[in-house]
């Protein structure tokens, strides 16, 4: 199995600076370690490293899954699991950044 490297400093310098623009304030950061399925359709989980953090009781999370390559999804409860529509990334700043926006979005839509 493959070793999936932690987050470096700057990536969570990426996310932390990122999170506090969208919401003018820090907001705490967690690491964790996750197991995920690394192909559609995989039967075995691989273990890899993720960030989360928790906002006006929206749970995120940015799941790194080799070096430039990440997965985010936001949930609010564990049956209320949402993607952004794209599978993985390769630039942290833009998963961050479309997290945070399709989250607005659907906070938005729930309002109408």
């Amino acid at each position: 199995m493959k070793h999936i490297p932690d987050f470096t400093d700057t990536e969570l310098w990426i996310i932390r600076s990122t999170v506090k623009e969208r919401y003018s304030t820090e907001v705490p950061v967690e690491l964790a370690e996750t197991e995920v399925r690394a192909r559609p359709g995989a039967r075995e989980l691989t273990v890899c490293p993720a960030v989360y953090w928790e906002r006006d009781g929206v749970h995120f999370v940015v799941f790194k899954m080799d070096d430039s390559r990440y997965r985010c999804q936001f949930f609010y409860r564990l049956h209320q699991m949402f993607g952004t529509g794209v599978e993985e990334f390769e630039d942290l700043g833009e998963c961050v950044v479309t997290l945070l926006r399709v989250q607005a979005d659907h906070a938005a839509q729930a309002q109408c």
